[in-house]
């Protein structure tokens, strides 16, 4: 299995990528799924690659043997048009492959990202779907991902923003989003490639592969544990409602008859006072209990 993503920011992009293949339990490698294209000053190219392994192989061969001769991917006047290059190239591996693999029951599986800047434009983010139609990431949904991106996700979706995320913090989103997913999948492990791309730099310059054993990413993994936990342990209290003659618990999570005068007076001592939570007039039907 594979795990990449990508992240755009307002200044620039990151990129990452795991390095396992496995085709069975008993046959796990490591493959390099980071791939440049660049021409200083010009263009900068990253695709990361998720799928059938052969099948990418040959897509990115293509790619850097049309690249290396000026053709392809290094005549590309936008982003967009990069992206349906390799698009359409995605199709040129599934009309040699396809048919032979679905004859023996497997899926031609190819998904990339594609991100980088070309020259006059700013920093682009896509998606190439098996079918070669590229999706590109907006300022709303500013990171994309490949292969296995469920446990990687959460921490994206609550620490991304697209204005006021920085390059450094985006490339610690990725490593950490990448540790999580190693962390709950087998199939997905190190080397980690890392880049990281300022805007309007047109060079490679932030790359960087992470071993297992890497000293600073096992320090940022440790201090993410640590720091985890600690935020945990800092949370308010649980309060749960509970029928009036249960007997309360002397545990941590509070377990609290969200009607009782007790409970009224410790929650507006809480939220500055008697005004905080508006009190039912004598003549007013009760309201039923809630949970506080």
């Amino acid at each position: 299995m594979t795990y990449c993503l990508g992240i755009l920011t307002k200044r620039g992009l990151v990129m990452a990528s795991d390095s396992r293949t496995n085709a069975g339990y008993d046959q796990v490698n490591t493959c390099r799924k980071m791939h440049t294209f660049v021409q200083e000053g010009q263009r900068v190219l990253v695709i990361l690659a998720s799928g059938s392994l052969s099948c990418t192989q040959s897509v990115v061969t293509l790619l850097r043997r049309d690249f290396d001769i000026g053709a392809g991917l290094s005549t590309a006047e936008s982003m967009y048009d990069a992206a349906r290059i390799i698009g359409n190239t995605v199709r040129r591996v599934a009309d040699l492959d396809r048919a032979a693999l679905e004859r023996d029951d497997y899926k031609f599986n190819v998904n990339l990202l594609l991100g980088g800047q070309i020259r006059g434009e700013s920093p682009q983010l896509f998606l190439i779907y098996p079918q070669g139609n590229p999706l590109q990431a907006t300022e709303d949904s500013p990171y994309l991902q490949v292969g296995e991106t469920k446990y990687g996700r959460p921490i994206l979706d609550r620490g991304i923003r697209f204005e006021k995320t920085s390059l450094e913090e985006a490339a610690k989103y990725a490593l950490l989003s990448l540790d999580s997913t190693m962390k709950s999948n087998v199939t997905v492990g190190p080397p980690i490639d890392l880049l990281a791309y300022e805007t309007d730099q047109l060079a490679i310059t932030h790359q960087r592969r992470f071993e297992a054993d890497d000293i600073d990413l096992n320090k940022i993994r440790t201090r993410w544990q640590q720091a985890l936990r600690l935020a945990v342990s800092r949370l308010p209290n649980i309060r749960f409602s509970v029928a009036k003659n249960a007997e309360k618990s002397a545990d941590s999570i509070q377990f609290v008859d969200s009607t009782s005068t007790e409970t009224i007076t410790e929650l507006q001592s809480q939220q500055g006072g008697a005004s905080a939570i508006p009190q039912a007039d004598d003549s007013s039907t009760p309201s039923p209990a809630r949970d506080v």
